[in-house]
């Protein structure tokens, strides 16, 4: 049997920043009295937009670890990756209310940023290292 703890986790911890962000979007259309869509509030957009760039990066993290995982087994720098994208989208969720937190918001897209090519050239590496 395969055991990928490191992908187990952080799919774990994303499923649980997807259900916060959903939350959070429903908080906003509950307090702007926006039952669909986004009203043209931006205070909704905000959320919604959160929202929407996690789940847009979620998927190439989590397959990237997994397949990470499966080929060169559990690892700190692959913990650490997994980490750094739940941290950073936790920051950027936050930081999209903007106000005091609003520096979040960047401090989320370069963590997302860095863990994507990082998890990426570690990937590629993997394969084309054991071709040359």
């Amino acid at each position: 049997m395969l055991s990928l703890p490191i992908t187990l986790t952080i799919a774990a911890g994303a499923a649980l920043v997807n259900i916060w962000l959903m939350v959070r979007c429903g908080q906003a259309r509950t307090r702007e009295s926006v039952s669909i869509g986004d009203g043209g509030n931006e205070f909704v957009i905000r959320r919604m937009r959160a929202h929407a760039n996690f789940v847009e990066s979620a998927p190439f993290v989590l397959i990237l670890i997994a397949a990470l995982e499966a080929t060169a087994g559990t690892s700190n720098w692959l913990w650490g990756l997994g980490i750094l994208y739940i941290v950073g989208r936790l920051a950027h969720g936050l930081g999209m209310d903007g106000g005091a937190l609003g520096k979040g918001r960047m401090v989320g897209t370069l963590a997302t940023m860095i863990t994507l090519v990082g998890l990426a050239g570690w990937a590629l590496w993997r394969v084309y290292a054991a071709v040359l």
